[in-house]
């Protein structure tokens, strides 16, 4: 039984130290869009934080491949909640506020793409 218990404890161990790095990513992605960002720099944001949450995941032996996927994108979508609305002037905002909910779900179906690109090459290194 204290193998199991050991386990356990290692696989959670695993998952906060992934869970650590995305929260202390998200929080130095937002602090340096305190004054404003681009759409650009927030897909090179994303990108950025997808090879470093793929590349901690694919170590992670507790997790199914497709539970490390949605962990990826969820991380992704704290990344757009934290930082997408700094991308919008605010003479658009009454339009964002309508279609956020879309781009959202847009950036996180290429973030799902991006996973499968990403995911070889990081193993290649």
């Amino acid at each position: 039984m204290t193998g199991s218990i050991s386990d356990v404890v290692a696989a959670a161990d695993e998952q906060r130290n992934v869970l650590d790095k995305i929260a202390v990513f998200v929080a130095a992605a937002k602090a340096a869009a305190v004054g404003g960002i681009t759409w650009g720099e927030f897909t090179q944001l994303a990108l950025d934080l997808l090879r470093l949450v793929v590349s901690s995941l694919d170590t992670v032996t507790s997790m199914t491949g497709g539970e490390k996927k949605a962990a990826a994108l969820d991380a992704v979508g704290m990344l757009f909640d934290a930082l997408a609305d700094k991308a919008i002037p605010v003479v658009v905002w009454p339009v964002w506020l309508i279609v956020r909910p879309a781009v959202r779900t847009l950036i996180l179906a290429m973030a799902g793409g991006a996973v499968e690109y990403i995911l070889p090459t990081v193993r290649k290194a």
